[in-house]
């Protein structure tokens, strides 16, 4: 299962299409809210229903954990203690971890980018703590993969659909939606 993280103010195009790709893929996906409350609201005020509340033992069973970026979405997924034990743990395991945008700074601020290659929103790259930060759209490093931003999202979802799928799997969804 493919968990996908959304607090209020979260970035719609980063959350959205990364859950409209791999689900296009026939990936399991389940949208988890760190809010208290499955109604979310991103930060143009596009309000998503999310499948399930946060709960720390449900992601622990995951294969993948997915963080959109925006603001102050990455912040309010910073706030939650649980989930970032969970990340910190997750990650221990070799767990994927794919963030975007902002989101990349919760994974720097907690250790968890140290001697990995990894991108994100401009302006955000000093949270990065111990990354070799790059521009490019997309960084997969061992477990980790990170997106530069909104204009990235869909490189991104491709990004964590391949370690699941052929390229030629991939390759014939990208094609249905009409993507180079």
């Amino acid at each position: 299962m493919i968990h996908v993280l959304l607090a209020t103010g979260y970035e719609e195009i980063e959350a959205v299409t990364t859950i409209d790709i791999l689900r296009r893929c026939g990936l399991p996906v389940q949208t988890c809210s760190v809010t208290g409350t499955r109604l979310i609201h991103g930060a143009h005020n596009l309000p998503v229903m999310a499948d399930a509340l946060f709960r720390k033992s449900t992601i622990e069973e995951g294969d993948c954990i997915v963080l959109p970026g925006g603001m102050p979405g990455t912040n309010n997924l910073w706030a939650s203690e649980s989930l970032k034990k969970a990340l910190v743990a997750l990650n221990e395991k070799g767990i994927l971890i794919a963030a975007i945008c902002a989101a990349p700074m919760i994974l720097g601020k907690l250790g968890i980018l140290n001697g990995k290659n990894a991108t994100c929103y401009p302006g955000f790259e000093e949270h990065l703590l111990g990354a070799s930060v790059s521009s490019n759209l997309v960084v997969e490093d061992g477990n980790i993969i990170t997106g530069r931003g909104p204009g990235a999202a869909a490189e991104f979802a491709f990004a964590i659909a391949r370690r699941y799928l052929s390229a030629h799997d991939v390759e014939q969804v990208r094609l249905g939606m009409i993507m180079k």
